[in-house]
């Protein structure tokens, strides 16, 4: 795994133009925001380590984070992207245990540490926050349920589909219907859930029925509705 230094970010940083945070009143944002440490990090830094004690959580201010789990072969499972306005670590900083997953980033990206004690007393003194906090839990929880269910009932060509549909929804389509991110074949692998080969042949499977097209990493929807049917999907 790479290990690139990540450098201080000075500049003033709005907390409350992200919406976990817009439930915290004028006094809590001006106290959270002389608390943060925020750093910038290139592509291929690792924020935290699965199995690592964290002791706050990161709110992205720019940028994409793949967070994933390691299993025993070494493979990765990319199990979400994070991007702006999104909290990572934080489960593992509230249950008080090691983290459950590994964080790297795959675009550069701007983040801000929260000191966990700060988040564990706006969770005890903000009721508005902590629901929000909770909502945000239970959002992962179901989408970690669904993948669970993809995995086990969906083929690989219909979780390949899926999955393009998903970074459709999750970082939208330029105006060229162009993905708007960047991912190397083995990461479209390793959140899919197969080996990379699987993925190259089905991209090209793809390809020649004119549902995408390919261009280096940039992947072109052509037919969103195929996909749809292909993925299973209800949208």
């Amino acid at each position: 795994m790479k290990n690139v230094p990540s450098v201080p970010y000075n500049e003033d940083v709005n907390l409350l133009q992200f919406d976990i945070f817009k439930p915290l009143n004028e006094d809590e944002a001006k106290e959270l925001k002389e608390l943060i440490s925020c750093f910038r990090y290139k592509r291929g830094s690792t924020v935290y380590n699965e199995g690592s004690r964290i002791n706050g959580t990161y709110i992205v201010i720019k940028g994409i984070v793949k967070i994933y789990k390691t299993g025993f072969d070494g493979k990765e499972q990319i199990i979400r992207f994070a991007k702006k306005g999104d909290l990572i670590g934080f489960r593992s900083v509230i249950s008080n245990e090691l983290a459950c997953t590994t964080s790297e980033i795959i675009e550069e990206a701007i983040l801000c540490y929260i000191p966990g004690e700060e988040l564990t007393r706006l969770l005890k003194e903000n009721p508005e926050f902590s629901m929000a906090l909770m909502k945000l839990t239970c959002k992962e929880l179901g989408e970690s349920n669904k993948f669970l269910t993809d995995i086990a009932q969906k083929t690989v060509r219909e979780r390949l589909a899926e999955v393009l549909l998903l970074l459709m929804d999750e970082f939208e389509l330029d105006d060229d219907n162009t993905l708007q991110i960047s991912l190397t074949r083995e990461e479209l692998a390793n959140m899919v859930g197969t080996a990379t080969e699987s993925v190259i042949r089905l991209l090209s499977e793809f390809k020649a029925d004119k549902l995408i097209e390919l261009n280096g990493r940039k992947i072109k929807l052509l037919n969103i509705p195929k996909l749809i049917k292909i993925g299973n999907v209800y949208i």
